[in-house]
């Protein structure tokens, strides 16, 4: 494993015999250079030599085991590099002012992470290579391990956002109940929980979005307006509508319309929801959102837009993780059996696949509250300037960080 970047230790041929150099110029760096060999370096002995095969009896051994075993070990490696990313993200947005120069790095670690966890939900076709008879060959050792057990998968939840009263209660207890016996895990658990998670650092970073100041542009009183507008003329064409029926249908929809966008103009309202579990940001975090959503085409806005999507990239792909599990599961055990950790086993696992689970729920329901290109507010040209790539607080992003930024989205999608 040679870096190209390396320096070239080239051997002249007339002072060093040819089987020392094989007749070219080059040699085995491994015999000078001081450094850690392949093995070495990545530790493989420990790596190749972790599988222990519980149903290893009188040295017959159930072959699909050693595959269970291999799979389960790469999720969590690949768990622990979500973390390892996941944690930088959370530093960098984690400032009263976020540098917006940093937003390239935070959305190439986001793609990353978007990237693992769609070969992680793929993974499980691997698994599926084995048979339900395959895997009761050797489930009886596998008791009480359970992947309810995993510590880095409860922290990347813990630490995306998902809060203690999202989640489905296992066996009538809190998750962090089968950690009991290991006072690390516990502390562990309880810092993710304490800080502060990427959902929070989000919202605190959306309620920043520059022209929802009241004092300025004041995008939601635009928006307000106009929404306020468009409703009143769909009341007027469904009170104006002469068939009785189709009027109740129009009078219907305007009552459904002006309840959804109540929902949002209506801050109290809005914090009734999130008290009820149904919207997790904040009422200034949502105009954010919202904003940016309407002005994606601006260059300063170009970058966080692309963050939104990621976000919603990432939930999705985590819901989709959960459901190839639960389907698994099924395939593997049926929809009676308890699972090994003593769960439910596949009645808790599709319990997990609700919005509940959803840390960017509000994200996904923007689209409820989207309007017409030509009803968005116009901008003035005060904040076509502050959205401009030249009033990037000082630092301009360049045409082509914004190319590279546009493609590596493109490839994750």
């Amino acid at each position: 494993m040679s870096c190209p970047f390396g320096k070239s230790m080239r051997v002249d041929s007339n002072t060093c015999p040819n089987d020392y150099t094989n007749g070219t110029n080059e040699i085995n760096m491994a015999e000078h250079h001081p450094g850690l060999l392949y093995g070495e370096y990545l530790q493989l002995d420990k790596v190749l030599n972790s599988q222990l095969l519980l149903s290893n009896v009188n040295g017959h051994t159930v072959h699909d085991e050693h595959l269970f075993i291999i799979i389960h070990q790469a999720y969590e490696l690949w768990f622990r590099q979500i973390i390892y990313d996941l944690d930088l993200v959370r530093t960098i947005f984690n400032n009263d002012e976020n540098d917006e120069t940093k937003m390239l790095e935070v959305q190439k670690r986001m793609n990353r992470i978007v990237m693992i966890l769609k070969l992680l939900v793929d993974q499980v076709i691997i698994l599926e290579t084995m048979t339900p008879l395959d895997f009761m060959d050797f489930r009886q050792y596998l008791s009480p391990a359970s992947g309810f057990q995993s510590l880095q998968f409860r922290l990347i939840e813990n630490k995306l956002g998902l809060k203690q009263d999202q989640r489905v209660r296992y066996n009538q207890s809190n998750y962090v109940k089968v950690f009991g016996h290991d006072p690390k895990a516990l502390e562990q658990l309880e810092a993710s929980e304490e800080e502060p998670s990427l959902c929070t650092l989000i919202q605190r970073w959306l309620e920043r979005t520059p022209g929802l100041e009241a004092d300025g542009f004041n995008f939601w009183n635009q928006y307000k307006e106009i929404t306020s507008r468009l409703l009143k003329e769909q009341l007027s064409e469904a009170e104006n509508c002469e068939d009785s029926v189709y009027r109740a249908h129009l009078l219907s929809e305007y009552n459904k319309r002006k309840e959804q966008f109540d929902s949002i103009f209506d801050q109290n309202f809005h914090e009734s929801l999130v008290q009820r579990g149904e919207r997790r940001f904040s009422h200034k975090a949502l105009q954010g959102a919202i904003m940016i959503t309407f002005y994606r085409d601006e260059p300063r806005f170009h970058q966080p837009y692309l963050l939104l999507s990621t976000l919603m990239d990432i939930d999705s792909l985590i819901t989709k993780w959960r459901y190839n599990h639960v389907m698994l599961v099924q395939r593997m055990i049926g929809s009676q059996q308890l699972g090994t950790g003593g769960s439910s086993g596949y009645h808790y696992l599709r319990s997990t696949l609700s919005d509940r689970y959803k840390v960017f729920i509000d994200l996904f329901n923007l689209s409820t509250f989207i309007l017409p290109r030509n009803h968005i507010p116009p901008l003035t040209e005060d904040m076509k300037s502050r959205l401009s790539n030249r009033d990037f607080k000082g630092s301009s992003v360049s045409d082509t960080e914004v190319s590279q930024l546009e493609r590596s989205v493109e490839v994750s999608l």
